[in-house]
């Protein structure tokens, strides 16, 4: 059997990230550890462009305009819905993530997705370095993936 190794070198990507402004602490935490992870696996501070939207509903729309233009290799969505006192959560947690899923699915350009969904501040602040990282490491992997299967 052949197995397709695990590869994180992201030497030549080009990679397009979608944060959110809404929840700007972790947002932005996020986005640190994001940036800093691909640097360190190898992809050039002039291959990742960043595009802010209001909060997590608009992410999508921008995910599906860069995966249309060609000029990406992988995408990732960056954010944090923190339940309040309504039903909104729940609504803007499923709808970014069903949007985020039909995206990646229709354009078939990989998208990591890092919009937290937590129930509090500290729970989100305690997630956003780790998941900003993994979210980078992610996307590299499924680049690196789809290129050996194809």
């Amino acid at each position: 059997m052949r197995e397709i190794e695990k590869n994180l070198n992201g030497k030549g990507m080009r990679i397009g990230v979608v944060q959110s402004r809404f929840n700007p602490t972790v947002c932005e935490g996020l986005l640190a550890s994001c940036c800093m992870q691909l640097v360190k696996s190898g992809v050039s501070e002039n291959d990742i462009t960043l595009a802010t939207v209001p909060g997590a509903l608009e992410i999508p729309l921008v995910l599906q305009t860069m995966a249309q233009s060609g000029k990406f290799d992988a995408l990732i969505a960056l954010g944090a819905v923190i339940r309040g006192d309504t039903f909104h959560f729940e609504i803007v947690c499923n709808e970014s993530a069903r949007g985020v899923g039909e995206v990646q699915l229709h354009s078939g350009v990989p998208i990591a997705n890092a919009i937290l969904t937590t129930d509090t501040d500290e729970q989100a602040e305690v997630r956003m370095n780790i998941k900003g990282a993994e979210a980078a490491l992610v996307a590299i992997e499924m680049v690196n993936l789809l290129k050996e299967i194809r």
